[in-house]
């Protein structure tokens, strides 16, 4: 093993056997790995000037962005970078960016690019030839921004994948439709891309086809095809493609829907890589607080009596009708419990599926008279309006909707509370998620481009909420861990909309459809503009740091500002689950708890240790542990912040094998009813026998 890894692998050695951290050990392994593995095969330069230059001739980087600049200008980006004394916190944060994010020479022998090297080149492609922007970028990037993955991966580099890694796609039911998402599926994982997929409007097992009855063979081979269009389209052959298929759950084929992932499932339906999500409105939870026997339809119905898809309806509005109608016909019945329990049995033994809570979406969408949102992505965080294409024989033209490509990049939260100007952090974070959508150009998907070119929909997260919260001394899910996601996320919300009201200003131009939308009739603002002015607590005032509380008149001036002026995008905040990236900027994942205080990270060979940031052996008992919390406060945590996300936040349920699904699905409904428009996986910790016995103590 090599040294640095012996290194790092002892800080878990040590913390095993005195549960004490030797955060030492992790330093040392760093420098070793900078001494052993990277000082030895990074190329050496005279300066920035003839890095720059070796790099565009050599056909690394694009020419066609740095001749937007002057040489001087270039180097005095990199300089600002240089000037931060930027250190990896940890081994980890090294080993990551160089594993994965820094520029290589094409026999992989070479490092090309430090962190700083990487930085400047993204904060110069983004901002597209604008100098002030590009020095405001570097700035943000180095302190407290930090782009989603693709971003950072492929910002100016000649030979790139995309900017974004992210798409959702609606399918209709016509085999036009499915042999052309198909095909899209493909295009988008050999780019990189985990995909989502609606399977919802595909007529069930059995369904007629051209009048002839029990023809259909229902959503479950679309669902095989898509596993396997993932498999094959793996991205050079580094990885298997990735994707999701949802579906309501008032579909015919929602029982073999749900046991297709279960490890005993026949091998007809069982799906082993696809992911699966389903929707489930209002109405169903209803059915089962009253025990009740609940239909299944078929979309097919649907479609042809009130001439829209199913995914277009809402179920909780339409179920009665839908009994009552005699045309429509209740192909099972079923009771709503007993198909919740097969759920949680399935998010028990595989973590699947997802849930989106159909009616806490839509009921809170700003964009409602513009369409529904129907699905979600493969990490559910992204909850955007979606149009079907009609896909046409060859001879006809297809009639192309409004797909989804995620624009994503987070906000380090630590930083964030010390970034000098906060409202300049969020408008240049926004700026350049902006330039990412408008950068992306998904030419072989056209309804993701549509959309893309109309909407500009971005989503600004954040991360590292659980590290700053025992920076602090605030424990996660306390009283003063809400209110402080609470103030914090609602200076986001506010400064995000400010710089998209001022972008559109700029440009003379607003998202499509933006007159229809909650914000043009001033009904998104309500709830601001009403409330009253408090004072944070002390300890929540210190750990916001230069965050400013927002006011209630300063909602009144932003309101008048948004209808006269309108926003430039869509939508424009999500939180991701942040993996990769939280690694290189030594953050906890998203606004999620952490898992273990130091984390085993298991790569082919090796394993690499983490410490969680700010760890130390003065605050261990302040870093809870996500599977030793209380659920229902990790999930009052995450409804302060959805309260200002227009979109969604992705939340993993933690149980441990001690847990009931009668357990699972009560944490499950208290999210729903607390308004919860999303939740992840189901992660289980298996408890070891010493950790049995202490818990009877």
């Amino acid at each position: 093993m090599k040294t640095y890894l012996m290194l790092n692998n002892e800080v878990l050695n040590h913390y095993r056997q005195t549960g004490r951290i030797d955060l030492e050990k992790d330093r040392q392994a760093t420098r070793q790995f900078f001494f052993e593995y990277i000082h030895p095969r990074m190329r050496q330069f005279s300066g920035i000037e003839e890095k720059v230059r070796y790099l565009i001739e050599e056909g690394y980087y694009e020419e066609a962005f740095l001749k937007k600049y002057s040489m001087d200008f270039i180097r005095q980006i990199f300089e600002i970078a240089y000037a931060y004394r930027f250190r990896f916190q940890t081994f980890m944060s090294a080993k990551k960016f160089y594993d994965s994010y820094a520029m290589k020479s094409r026999d992989g022998k070479e490092i090309l690019e430090t962190y700083e090297d990487r930085m400047s080149i993204i904060a110069l492609y983004l901002a597209d030839g604008n100098e002030q922007m590009a020095e405001k970028a570097i700035r943000a990037i180095m302190e407290a921004f930090q782009p989603a993955t693709p971003t950072a991966l492929n910002s100016g580099k000649k030979a790139r994948g995309e900017l974004v890694s992210c798409f959702k796609l609606s399918m209709d039911d016509s085999m036009n439709s499915i042999a052309e998402n198909i095909g899209y599926c493909l295009e988008l994982s050999r780019l990189g891309g985990g995909v989502g997929v609606n399977l919802t409007d595909l007529r069930p097992l059995g369904d007629p086809i051209k009048g002839i009855a029990n023809r259909a063979s229902g959503v479950m081979p679309v669902a095989k095809l898509l596993e396997n269009a993932f498999a094959y389209s793996n991205q050079l052959g580094q990885r298997n493609g990735s994707g999701v298929a949802y579906l309501n759950i008032f579909h015919g084929d929602i029982e073999e829907f749900i046991s297709s992932k279960k490890p005993n499932a026949d091998e007809k339906i069982r799906l082993q890589t696809l992911s699966t999500g389903v929707i489930v409105p209002d109405i169903f939870f209803e059915l089962m607080k009253k025990d009740e026997e609940m239909a299944l339809f078929s979309p097919y119905d649907i479609y042809r009596e009130y001439g829209k898809r199913m995914s277009e309806i809402s179920m909780t509005e339409m179920y009665g009708e839908l009994l009552n109608n005699p045309n429509i016909r209740k192909l099972k019945w079923i009771n709503a419990r007993k198909l919740y329990t097969e759920i949680k049995k399935s998010q028990f033994e595989s973590g699947y599926p997802f849930e989106i809570f159909d009616d806490n979406v839509n009921k809170r969408h700003p964009l409602k008279q513009l369409g529904r949102v129907k699905m979600s992505n493969l990490c559910t965080e992204i909850l955007q309006l979606q149009r079907t294409s009609v896909i046409h024989d060859k001879d006809e033209p297809n009639e192309y909707g409004l797909d989804v490509s995620c624009n994503l990049g987070s906000l380090d939260i630590h930083h964030a509370t010390k970034f000098h100007r906060f409202e300049e952090l969020v408008d240049t974070a926004m700026r350049l998620l902006t330039q990412v959508s408008l950068m992306t150009n998904i030419k072989n998907v056209p309804s993701v481009r549509k959309a893309n070119r109309l909407m500009h929909s971005v989503g600004l997260g954040v991360m590292n909420l659980h590290g700053h919260l025992v920076s602090q001394n605030i424990r996660y899910g306390s009283k003063e861990s809400i209110e402080f996601i609470d103030y914090f996320m609602e200076a986001l919300n506010y400064y995000s909309l400010k710089s998209s009201m001022q972008m559109a200003k700029e440009k003379g131009e607003t998202f499509f459809g933006f007159e229809e939308s909650e914000y043009a009739n001033g009904n998104y603002f309500e709830n601001y503009i009403h409330k009253t002015d408090k004072e944070p607590v002390g300890a929540v005032k210190r750990a916001l740091g230069n965050v400013p509380i927002i006011t209630r008149d300063m909602w009144i001036k932003l309101k008048e500002d948004v209808m006269k002026y309108g926003l430039f995008n869509a939508y424009r905040l999500a939180i991701a689950p942040t993996g990769s990236i939280s690694y290189i900027r030594s953050c906890t994942a998203s606004i999620a708890p952490i898992t273990e205080r130091v984390e085993i990270r298991d790569y082919a060979d090796s394993r690499t240790i983490y410490p969680m940031p700010f760890l130390n052996n003065e605050n261990q008992e302040t870093y809870v542990e996500a599977y030793d919390l209380d659920p229902y406060k990790m999930i009052d945590l995450y409804v302060a912040a959805q309260k200002h996300v227009d979109q969604g936040i992705s939340m993993t349920v933690y149980v441990t094998d001690q847990w009931t699904t009668e357990r699972l699905a009560k944490v499950y409904i208290y999210a729903w009813i607390r308004g919860i428009k999303t939740v992840y996986y189901v992660r289980q910790r298996l408890q070891k026998l010493e950790e049995c016995v202490a818990c009877t103590i």
